[in-house]
């Protein structure tokens, strides 16, 4: 494939929901030089066929597999639950179509690491969703670390709320709440996160940790049930960078009426202060500001202008824009810039020891 348009098909996009219709719809939309959605494939014909007309994509398909075996279907991109990632994506792999998954792209290592063999069979770019190291902010921040902007980091800490996995929720996201459905804050918005904060600083060398629950079990608002609750409400890691840099992180459930996410980057030189309205990195609306040397007070850093340009306006388009154009050029040029499968393992081999040392300290 050169310069023809890559023919895309979505499973799991509805007008109504707050993700895939707010994010992967305007990105593609936006990036129409590179990308034409052509069709979409939901639980029921019906529901497809509703978003199709609602959101005018030409096709309609009757299921996921005869969208993914449609000659029409270049690249195929799933948002459907974690649950069902495994099969929709070998589907996809022996179909020899290129793949957009969200992360998590299985709901457990075995899964991610079955997938990841299978991708490396397969002469396709198979890109996981972890959306958080193509925000403008983050690049930004990667660079300001390369030129020395804080001198030499030695210490950096981060709190995140997660929304969710307090004790209450809604009959739709109550699977978040059991472990086994690979849905959990320690999987999502800390795994997103985890991403951008090691772009930026790299990699993890040594770490502990300690993951509680406050509430052992969920209430379900529409329903009134009250459910078991397994996934963690409190996540805390302390450890090293390669880099030997100190580092602290902590994740709690809910949202707080004070600090949402707040990333402090320490150095030599100078210090950086990311906050956020989420502790979602991969879709909060970041603001960087930054003092050195004999500075006073942190003035606010923008990213350069260049960063933004042609990205869409939205906040949850912008950074899913990005790494569609990663693919676009993966796919034409035969290279690796996207998030792979490979990238997936070894961020859920973090993941698990983050787990394991949680539970060691319980």
């Amino acid at each position: 494939m050169t310069n023809k348009k890559i023919r895309v098909g979505i499973i799991g996009l509805n007008p109504d929901s707050q993700w895939a219709s707010k994010s992967h719809f305007p990105a593609l939309k936006h990036l129409s030089d590179d990308f034409e959605l052509v069709g979409v494939a939901n639980s029921t014909y019906e529901s497809a066929l509703k978003t199709a007309n609602a959101l005018n994509i030409p096709i309609a398909f009757k299921s996921a597999v005869e969208l993914i075996h449609s000659n029409e279907i270049d690249l195929v991109t799933i948002t459907v639950k974690v649950s069902s990632h495994l099969n929709l994506v070998k589907e996809a792999l022996y179909a020899g179509k290129h793949i957009y998954c969200e992360h998590p792209l299985g709901v457990n290592l075995k899964e991610t690491m079955e997938l990841a063999e299978l991708a490396s069979k397969c002469n396709v770019v198979a890109a996981v969703g972890t959306q958080m190291p193509f925000a403008p902010e983050v690049i930004y921040l990667e660079r300001l670390i390369k030129e020395n902007y804080p001198g030499r980091v030695l210490s950096t800490s981060l709190i995140g709320s997660g929304i969710f996995w307090s004790n209450e929720t809604m009959a739709s996201l109550y699977y978040m709440y059991d472990k086994a459905a690979g849905a959990t804050m320690l999987n999502i918005p800390l795994a997103h996160t985890l991403t951008g904060f090691q772009k930026v600083l790299g990699p993890i060398n040594t770490l502990k940790a300690k993951m509680i629950s406050n509430f052992s079990t969920v209430k379900i608002k529409d329903t009134g049930e009250v459910k078991p609750k397994t996934a963690e409400d409190q996540i805390m890691i302390i450890g090293d960078l390669k880099s030997g840099a100190a580092f602290s992180i902590h994740y709690r459930a809910g949202m707080s009426k004070g600090t949402n996410f707040l990333w402090e980057i320490n150095g030599t030189e100078g210090d950086i202060q990311v906050t956020g309205n989420l502790g979602h990195g991969q879709f909060a609306q970041l603001t960087i500001m930054g003092a050195r040397h004999d500075e006073k007070t942190m003035t606010k850093l923008d990213p350069p202008r260049e960063l933004m340009a042609g990205l869409p306006e939205g906040l949850l388009a912008r950074n899913v824009a990005n790494l569609y154009k990663a693919i676009a050029y993966d796919i034409r040029n035969n290279t690796h810039t996207a998030p792979s499968f490979s990238d997936s393992v070894s961020l859920f081999t973090l993941l698990n020891a983050i787990e394991a040392s949680g539970a060691a300290a319980s």
